[in-house]
């Protein structure tokens, strides 16, 4: 004589909590991420009559120069002429690369000067010089 069960097992998970678990995971995250954002030595940007925006940040390097004759880039401090190196890297890397030259406004002309050389024998030829914008 054959025996018929009467329960079956139900294996199955349920998933009635599932939208709350992934809700506090979501908001976790939100919470704990930190962007980072541009960091660099603490200038003070010259003001600027008119001034216009970077098309994209994907294809910019941003080299910051401090009053104090300080260059830095990517948070590593650099001299002048350690600059070509790292341009021409950079440049191999990313055609399309735009420098964005943070420039203290009472840092010396000639150390931007010898920096735009310096860009210049790297072949990264596009340019900006970044400013904010003066309030009347």
């Amino acid at each position: 004589m054959k025996f018929n069960r009467k329960t079956q097992l139900d294996s199955e998970i349920p998933t009635a909590s599932m939208p709350d678990i992934i809700f506090m995971l979501l908001i976790f995250f939100m919470v704990t991420t930190v962007l980072r954002e541009y960091s660099g030595l603490p200038i003070s940007l010259p003001k600027a009559k008119r001034i216009e925006k970077l098309k994209s940040k994907r294809h910019t390097a941003h080299v910051w120069v401090s009053k104090d004759g300080l260059i830095s880039i990517e948070d590593k401090i650099y001299k002048a002429d350690g600059v070509r190196h790292i341009m021409y890297e950079k440049r191999v890397e990313d055609p399309q690369l735009v420098v964005s030259l943070k420039a203290d406004e009472r840092a010396k002309m000639g150390l931007v000067s010898d920096i735009h050389t310096e860009l210049r024998k790297a072949d990264a030829l596009k340019l900006n010089y970044s400013s904010k914008t003066a309030v009347d």
